[in-house]
């Protein structure tokens, strides 16, 4: 069986991701994903490049108990994220959430859970390159807003 989490300086292969995701489980019948990209632009400015920082060990158990928290959540037969680290260039790729289930709602469900939590809990550090400098990335208040609508406050999750 795949690692539910993996955090990795490499690109990932999402079509790769999600056959092994699915193994041949004949019960699946709804696969959803998102993957998440550098965008050239955050708050107004460019943005040449984006560094990712985690704490090791953390950052996965952290991820490993939203996985949990959206299995107990929603009926979902596995799930995995993919989150890299490292320098990253406008058009990389760099996080994939990735939910399995019987129908389509409860994979829409658990995939957007997992990427709300993702964006306000996971232990990431992000650092931006802009023609002001380099900058650190805060959560945004529409980040908590959605991780809200879950019954989740950013203060407590």
């Amino acid at each position: 069986m795949t690692a539910r989490v993996s955090i990795q300086t490499e690109d990932f292969d999402l079509g790769a991701e999600l056959d092994a995701l699915r193994q041949g489980d004949k019960r699946v019948g709804a696969v959803c994903s998102f993957v998440g990209t550098v965008r050239d632009r955050n708050d107004g400015l460019s943005v040449s490049s984006m560094e990712l920082e985690h704490y090791p060990g953390m950052t996965e158990k952290s991820i490993e108990a939203m996985i949990d928290e959206a299995c107990a959540r929603f009926d979902i037969f596995a799930a995995r994220v993919v989150h890299r680290v490292g320098l990253l260039q406008p058009l990389d790729q760099v996080v994939m959430v990735a939910v399995t289930s019987a129908h389509r709602g409860e994979s829409f469900q658990a995939c957007e859970f997992l990427m709300d939590y993702l964006k306000t809990q996971a232990p990431f550090w992000k650092k931006e390159q802009t023609p002001e400098g380099a900058r650190w990335v805060d959560a945004r208040v529409s980040d908590d807003a959605a991780l809200a609508k879950w019954g989740i406050s950013a203060g407590n999750a």
